[in-house]
């Protein structure tokens, strides 16, 4: 389904399967509720903000491209300065690790007032200075692009739950174009970068991460970026380099920083058009 005629739907306030499922946020407050999902984690950036990451290997994070930057500098973070602490909850974390590199797709163009169209390559990977080997903790496998109406969920730390994390267990997927997923899932500041998964029974794969929190016909969706290419090209240049950020990473101006990583953008129906909302 194309996003114009999305626009369209919501706008008359057409009733889409998906929107008629979608669950509220709760919190994973006990150790039954979060174990299933303890390799998602909050990554503190450079002690001015967070995200949300999850572990797709034992010493490999992924999470949102524009996490990695400091929106007051628009400059990268050090590596050395990105904390991983996987199934935070309530001052207690199974694992906690330092990054050792940090890199966003080479496509990738940080600018902190870019557009819903930006959300196509904003995915990094983070590989951490140890592997995370905790029993009970397993990485989670991605999985290939879900259709317009499919049910997904996603599980995220943000601004007034940022010490524990919070699974929404069925959102609906509104329609894709041109990598970038229109979702009817909750999300808000530090949940940028967290996994959306599509359930196959009892097993959770991530078929898309969150990018940003934006409008569409006056209702609040969120953005996700499609792992299909971006994540294939991410894979083999983070595999090409020693170590580091890539040399072919720009920055553009700088915009107002916020106390956590987060994107804010109205979704038109040209992806390419649409303008960054104010913090």
């Amino acid at each position: 389904m194309r996003l114009a005629g999305l626009l369209l739907a919501v706008t008359l306030g057409w009733a889409l399967p998906a929107l008629a499922q979608d669950s509220g946020l709760h919190g994973l407050r006990t150790g039954e509720e979060a174990a299933p999902w303890e390799a998602v984690g909050r990554l503190d950036i450079g002690g001015k903000g967070f995200c949300t990451g999850t572990l797709i290997a034992p010493d490999l994070v992924l999470t949102a491209a524009h996490c990695l930057y400091d929106r007051a500098t628009a400059t990268p973070v050090e590596a050395s300065r990105i904390e991983f602490r996987a199934g935070l909850r309530d001052g207690w974390s199974v694992a906690t690790r330092m990054a050792r590199r940090a890199m966003p797709p080479p496509a990738y163009r940080f600018d902190p007032g870019a557009g819903a169209a930006e959300s196509r390559n904003d995915l990094a990977l983070v590989e951490l200075d140890q592997p995370i080997g905790t029993a009970g903790v397993h990485p989670f496998e991605t999985a290939p692009e879900v259709a317009a109406g499919a049910q997904v969920s996603v599980v995220s730390y943000a601004v007034g739950r940022a010490e524990a994390p919070a699974l929404q267990d069925a959102c609906g997927v509104l329609g894709q174009e041109r990598g970038v997923f229109v979702l009817t899932c909750d999300v808000d500041h530090g949940s940028s970068g967290a996994p959306i998964f599509q359930m196959d029974g009892s097993i959770a794969r991530i078929v898309s991460v969150v990018s940003a929190k934006g409008q569409l016909g006056g209702r609040q969706v969120a953005l996700g970026t499609s792992l299909t290419q971006p994540l294939a090209e991410l894979r083999a240049a983070f595999e090409a380099q020693a170590g580091g950020l890539p040399p072919q990473v720009t920055t553009l101006s700088a915009g107002e920083r916020g106390d956590a990583g987060a994107r804010f953008v109205r979704v038109d129906g040209d992806l390419n058009a649409a303008a960054a909302l104010p913090r």
